[in-house]
């Protein structure tokens, strides 16, 4: 919280603008550099089957769903100017 005060200092300080945003989705926009598969949920499998899906997107509970947001979100950044 001392770090979010001292932004907010700053910001008022500065007369600068300050805008949020709050995005609920983010993990299911990132594109997963590996191929990972998963089973498929009950209801989907018919009797001896064993299939599984190819994720081309990640998911919540993956564990690359964090570094993969990410790094899409570092590219789309730098790409607007920020260092």
């Amino acid at each position: 919280m001392v770090i979010i005060r001292c932004l907010l200092a700053l910001v008022t300080a500065q007369h600068w603008s300050l805008h949020q945003l709050d995005v609920h989705n983010t993990f299911l926009h990132g594109d997963l550099s590996e191929e990972i598969y998963m089973s498929l949920p009950l209801g989907f499998q018919q009797q001896g089957e064993n299939l599984v899906c190819r994720l081309n997107k990640s998911l919540y509970g993956l564990k690359q769903a964090s570094r993969e947001w990410f790094a899409k979100f570092s590219i789309a950044i730098q790409a607007v100017g920020f260092i």
